[in-house]
Order: structure tokens, then sequence, then C-alpha cells
């Protein structure tokens, strides 16, 4: 299916209490939390992330494929990108079937991902090795918006990269390898968020 992807991302301190929050406002649970391992895949010379697209494959509770296409900014600094998801069969078939086709898996992230639905919008409530977010997505920037103040959440501390992005901001001060941005490469380790050039919204 060929959509828009709009959504707002924000650190967040307390994703307990965001939680709390959207049950308060009767939100439904239409993901458990859930542990994700994707890929991002490109050809050698990287010409998907040289013209702003990427192509990712994800194992969550189903195989997924998505194509993004590149950003740009709707109402209120909201960003929007074109995006085309689909489930596949096998997660290992289909990355051999990108493989074949030329394409290299460039870069592992992982997170842990429950989804919400309200009002037509998801909130996703992410765990990454690095700290904790939530993302809330519809086509109706005014209802994000509204869903934001509702949550007491700072909108001015919007956070406009995706999350390999922000890792990217951190690779070379803490010596990680930018490829895998994983909970074993994290662990133990302590990264400030300043360095990330972010705030929390809470």
């Amino acid at each position: 299916m060929t959509t828009h992807e709009t959504e707002v991302k924000f650190h967040i301190k307390d994703l307990k209490k965001i939680e709390t929050r959207l049950l308060a406002l009767k939100a439904h649970l239409i993901q458990p939390r859930v542990h994700e391992t994707n890929f991002r895949f490109d050809t050698p010379d990287n010409a998907l992330r040289k013209n702003q697209r990427s192509l990712r494959l994800r194992q969550d509770d189903k195989a997924r494929f998505t194509f993004k296409g590149p950003s740009f900014e709707k109402e209120r600094g909201v960003v929007s990108r074109e995006e085309i998801e689909f489930v596949v069969e096998d997660f290992d078939r289909a990355r051999k079937f990108l493989e074949a086709l030329g394409y290299q898996a460039m870069i592992f992230y992982e997170k842990f991902r429950a989804i919400y639905e309200l009002n037509g919008l998801h909130i996703m409530l992410d765990e990454l090795p690095y700290g904790t977010f939530i993302e809330i997505e519809g086509e109706d920037v005014e209802a994000i918006h509204s869903l934001v103040v509702q949550l007491e959440l700072n909108w001015d501390a919007m956070i406009k990269a995706g999350y390999h992005a922000l890792f990217d901001r951190i690779v070379v001060k803490y010596g990680f390898d930018r490829t895998k941005l994983s909970f074993e490469q994290l662990k133990d380790r302590h990264v400030d968020l300043a360095d990330m050039q972010i705030i929390a919204a809470d």
C-alpha cells in the first residue's frame, strides 16, 4: 500500500507515564510490545541514501518490506514522506531476494515497540538502545498537535531526524559501530542524549 507517512517524534523520559495518559484518553492497544529487527538496504554506492530514499526489511510480528521517499515539511514543521509497505511471507527469503538484486544490508537496528490507536492516529511507544521515544502518526496535522497537547508534551522538542540519523550524531564520540544500532553494542554504556542535540518533551 502506498501512503504518505506523516508523523512527529519526541524523546520521552517516562514512557510509562505517557502510556497511562493514553489509556486515560481511551486509546486502544493494537500491537503489544514487540521486539523489532531492521535491516536497511542500499546499493554499494549508497544511491538510495544519497537521494534521501530508504529500503528496509523489518521483522516484528510479521516480515515487512518498506520503501520511503524524500521527506518534506507540512504544517507546523511536521515531516511527511512517501511510504510503500507490504508484508512478505519469509524474512530470510526476502533478504536473499534483495541481495540477488544487488542490494546490500548496510545498517542493522533494533527496538521494542508498542502501538496504540486513538481517533485515527497511531501512537508508537519505542524503546531504542539509547533511549525511549514516542511517535505519533496520522494524516491530520492538527489532530496530531491536539494529542501532543493532551499528552502534555513540549511541541518545540519535536525531533525531525530518524533513529539512525540520531545515532550517527554520537558514533564518533562514543566509538560505536554505526552499522549496528543494537542493544548489545550499547549495553552498559551511558549515552548523553544532549550529544544527539535533542531534549525530552515530557
